[in-house]
């Protein structure tokens, strides 16, 4: 049983998702801590344990009832007729023993061009005493969130694709109780996905031959997300909305031995945090970056061009101000931010015989953008047309939160090739 001070419960869980500061402090670059903050993290947690074996990087993965999260436009070119697949995952094991993601999906293709899907995603927060700002507790609690996606995707020429899903999304934080003396609701949004898939079954690596992948989705595209009516006018909170772009090569060696190169670069469309500081004044003043009190599209937009970089100081350790007020900031700064918002994952699949799978990747965050950076290897078994897939995540940095997580799916296609996950759809 967590004990969780009600008023802090926001944040507290945003950054047990997202956020895992060093223990040192320190940062790429010499760029500060500045790590990018949104509403229902739990919307952008790998669910299953493929693409969780593989360093996270799913999106251009060969079809399976997963790609609901991943690329809903790659369903076109599956084998199978369709699949239904389970997936339980742990949460925060470092911290707590009652958190977990469930998650559940399936597709169906129609005919060749045509294919549709839906996927449940349940996240319980376990259970919570909330107390008040005396530690006196109020009651106990469940609360949680959880997703409904429909996916529908649509064939455009032999190697193309597209994707669209729509969601709905609640979360329910509090349970109703007054935070501060403000009374506190559910959180509601729907969002959609978009994505696009090129798939080249004829290509070749040297002498290799094989299929090729490449994809690209952005995700989670919906309204901000608000816990009370306090400030009908106040800006909510964005939802993880973010960009995915992937390449995958299979190359198959022989009948019975092929491997999945896969390769994602993943970044946030929201707004960077200004930087706000205390200037010469003694007034609490936006130094650099731009405010993120704006609408969503213009949100995803300016997410590309808004990191504050380094605000330069002299000699004295005071920062330096330009002749029209403005701040100077250190050169390149703003440049090496944007890219440090950058997320790799790359992950290789080894199948034997169309039975057994070992899986092994990275994924890498800058240390000053929250620095989740971890191992994945993972495994998987296939028996006509039932498997099971099982992964495991090694952090780099000692008391991460996210260390040792276990992920576990179960899957059953039907239709078309008896089994068609992880190596025997075309990539």
């Amino acid at each position: 049983m967590n004990k969780i001070i009600v008023s802090g419960i926001f944040t507290v869980i945003s950054a047990m998702a997202f956020a895992q500061p060093t223990s040192s402090g320190a940062t790429d670059d010499d760029l500060q801590l500045n790590t990018i903050t949104t509403a229902v993290p739990f919307m952008a947690i790998t669910p299953e344990s493929r693409a969780g074996g593989m360093g996270d990087a799913g999106t251009a993965l060969s079809a399976t009832a997963n790609s609901l999260y991943w690329n809903t436009s790659m369903l076109n070119f599956s084998e199978a007729k369709g699949e239904i697949a389970v997936s339980y995952t742990p949460w925060l094991r470092q911290l707590t023993n009652d958190i977990h993601l469930s998650y559940i999906s399936g597709y169906y293709k129609v005919n060749d061009r045509h294919s549709v899907g839906g996927a449940l995603r349940y996240f319980s927060l376990g259970e919570i005493t909330f107390t008040d700002v005396n530690g006196d507790i109020i009651r106990d609690d469940k609360p949680a969130e959880f997703e409904l996606t429909a996916g529908y995707a649509f064939r455009t020429s032999d190697r193309t694709s597209v994707g669209l899903n729509g969601k709905f999304a609640y979360s329910n934080l509090t349970g109703g109780l007054p935070v501060a003396g403000v009374n506190t609701k559910p959180g509601v949004a729907g969002a959609a996905d978009i994505s696009f898939t090129f798939f080249n079954d004829d290509a070749k690596i040297g002498g290799l031959r094989g299929t090729y992948t490449f994809a690209t989705t952005i995700n989670n595209i919906g309204n901000k997300i608000k816990y009370t009516d306090v400030g009908s006018n106040a800006p909510g909170d964005f939802l993880p909305m973010n960009l995915k772009i992937g390449n995958a090569f299979k190359g198959q060696f022989d009948k019975y031995n092929s491997l999945t190169l896969s390769i994602d670069l993943q970044k946030l469309l929201v707004p960077t945090p200004a930087f706000y500081d205390i200037d010469a004044n003694g007034d609490f003043v936006m130094m650099s970056g731009k405010s993120s009190d704006v609408g969503v599209i213009a949100g995803m937009i300016q997410s590309f061009y808004d990191a504050p970089g380094v605000v330069a100081k002299d000699e004295n350790g005071d920062y330096i101000q330009n002749a029209d007020g403005s701040y100077e900031i250190v050169g390149g700064s703003k440049f090496r931010e944007e890219l440090s918002e950058i997320n790799i994952a790359t992950g290789l699949e080894y199948w034997y015989n169309d039975i057994v799978a070992i899986r092994g990747g990275f994924f890498y965050e800058s240390r000053n953008k929250g620095a989740r950076q971890y191992f994945n290897i993972g495994a998987g078994f296939k028996y006509n047309k039932f498997g099971i897939d099982i992964s495991y995540l090694a952090a780099l940095q000692r008391q991460n939160p996210l260390a040792n997580t276990l992920r576990f799916s179960l899957y059953m296609t039907f239709g078309g090739k008896s089994s068609q996950s992880a190596d025997s759809a075309p990539q």
